[in-house]
C-alpha cells in the first residue's frame, strides 16, 4: 500500500510516518520501481506501535533506543522493562502534577468565598502597587 493508504489505515499523518522512518522508529520502507514506498503489514504493526507508545508519552529518543533493543538480535527484556518502568514513572509524576491542578481548580470552584478573598487581596495589592508608582513611589 502506498504512504497515503498508511496513513489513512492508522491515523498518522504521512509526513508523520516519514518522519517515523528517517528517525528510525520504524523499519526502511521498500520503494517500488518509481520510488514510491510500497507499506506493508509489519511497517503498519509498527506505525501502530509507535503511535500507541507515544499516546503513552514516550519521547522520541527513548523510543528509538526502546525500539533499538526490541530489534537487536540479542535479548535485551531487562534494558526494555527498564525503560517501560522509568516512563512510568514519568507518567505517574504529570498524572499527579495533573490530579493537584486538577483538585487545586474543583476546590477553587466548590469554595467561592475563598476565591473572592484571594482575588480581593491581590486587587488590594495590584491597587496599592499602582498608587505607590503615581507618587514616584520607588525611592531607592
Amino acid at each position: 500500500m502506498t504512504i497515503k493508504e498508511a496513513s489513512e489505515l492508522t491515523g498518522v499523518p504521512s509526513a508523520t510516518i516519514r518522519y517515523y522512518e528517517k528517525e528510525g522508529l520504524i523499519p526502511a520502507i521498500d520503494r517500488n520501481e518509481v520510488g514510491v514506498r510500497q507499506i506493508d503489514d509489519r511497517i503498519i504493526r509498527r506505525i501502530n506501535f509507535v503511535k500507541t507508545m507515544r499516546a503513552a508519552g514516550m519521547g522520541i529518543d527513548i523510543l528509538r533506543r526502546y525500539i533499538q533493543l526490541f530489534d537487536a538480535k540479542e535479548d535485551n527484556e531487562v534494558q526494555q522493562r527498564e525503560l517501560l518502568q522509568e516512563q512510568l514513572a514519568i507518567m505517574e509524576e504529570k498524572r499527579d502534577d495533573l490530579q493537584f491542578a486538577i483538585d487545586h481548580l474543583t476546590f477553587k470552584l466548590e469554595n467561592r468565598a475563598h476565591m473572592e478573598n484571594a482575588e480581593a487581596e491581590l486587587r488590594q495589592l495590584e491597587k496599592q502597587h499602582e498608587e505607590k508608582g503615581e507618587r514616584g513611589g520607588d525611592e531607592n
